[in-house]
């Protein structure tokens, strides 16, 4: 068995991966972490999920851990703090912000207007997306859990990318998200009488935070338009391609096939079928559908759960790497 950590338990990610953890069949939980809760049991807080007791982040002890999850908000202080702690402890990090997931330092301080706050640990860094980093994500101790949205863009474009199909580098990406991608702490924008019955386009353009590691991943130019859905989880991108002459949905069929037809989570439908949020709410799984416009011009679509494949279900397919198990383990 071993013996993990979690920071941040009783967020809407941290209760998603205690739920999958809890039914792993090689993981002991030896801390989970939360301010106003700490103190109380996590079947106080969620009763199906064990008698835990939650801690304080100063009362968890990664010594003896084999591995910590940072289950914390962007931007929070005491994050890197927390990773560091455990690495000088023995222990590897699978952290859940978007602290670590762009590479190049140069590229984080352009994106974010201040300089990365521990360079040292970013060059240490694996982005966590399995279906593209596995043999490096086996090696590391310190992996950047991929954003639920980037990886609605990264799956479907990437091969296409690779193989050198895409006539145009620039690709516009169509995102719909459920609320719970806000994370469960109170914003206004949040609220059930702001979400119910309406939806909302934000941060359109170049302006989200998560488009930089799309890019990277991608090695394209990307206009970004996320949008709320009044509904709790599941995230849907339509994304918009054009294509070099010639190309078509036999092309693209073989191209997705030599990319995925081995990959545990990633299923991807027929030439003109499309994918809804049910068909992965609630799994790990990407589904992907595509479907050409006219010559020289396909619509690509991918839904995720995200908050399993999107965040806690990849991190434990991460974790399993990281220890040597099935990736699959715990998942199916």
């Amino acid at each position: 068995m071993a013996r993990v950590g979690i920071y941040g338990a009783t967020g809407y990610t941290g209760i998603e991966l205690l739920k999958l953890l809890s039914r792993h069949p090689e993981v002991e939980i030896a801390f989970a972490t939360a301010r106003s809760a700490a103190g109380q049991r996590l079947s106080e807080v969620f009763p199906i999920v064990s008698d835990l007791r939650l801690v304080a982040v100063e009362e968890a002890d990664p010594a003896g851990v084999d591995l910590v999850f940072t289950c914390l908000p962007h931007n929070t202080p005491e994050l890197i703090p927390l990773a560091q702690r455990a690495l000088d402890a023995g222990a590897k990090v699978i952290d859940f912000s978007d602290t670590f997931r762009i590479t190049d330092p140069a590229v984080y301080a352009a994106r974010r207007g201040k300089p990365h706050p521990a360079p040292e640990l970013l060059a240490q860094a694996v982005y966590g997306l399995p279906e593209l980093h596995r043999e490096r994500i086996r090696q590391a101790r310190l992996v950047a859990n991929t954003g639920c949205y980037p990886l609605t863009a990264i799956l479907p474009l990437a091969p296409l990318a690779r193989a050198g199909i895409l006539s145009d580098p620039v690709v516009i990406v169509d995102s719909k998200s459920g609320v719970s991608g806000a994370g469960r702490s109170l914003s206004l924008k949040t609220h059930f009488g702001e979400t119910h019955e309406t939806f909302s386009a934000y941060n359109v353009g170049r302006a989200h935070r998560h488009l930089a590691e799309m890019e990277q991943e991608t090695g394209l130019h990307i206009i970004f338009s996320p949008h709320l859905l009044p509904v709790f989880r599941g995230i849907l991108s339509t994304i918009y391609v054009n294509l070099k002459p010639g190309v078509d949905e036999a092309t693209l069929a073989a191209v997705y096939a030599d990319a995925y037809t081995a990959e545990p989570f990633i299923h991807v439908l027929p030439a003109g079928r499309l994918p809804e949020l049910r068909h992965a709410q609630h799994t790990n799984y990407v589904v992907i559908g595509y479907q050409m416009v006219e010559p020289g011009r396909a619509i690509l679509v991918a839904v995720i759960d995200n908050l399993i494949k999107g965040a806690s279900g990849q991190a434990v397919q991460n974790m399993n790497l990281m220890l040597g198990w099935p990736e699959t383990l715990g998942l199916r």
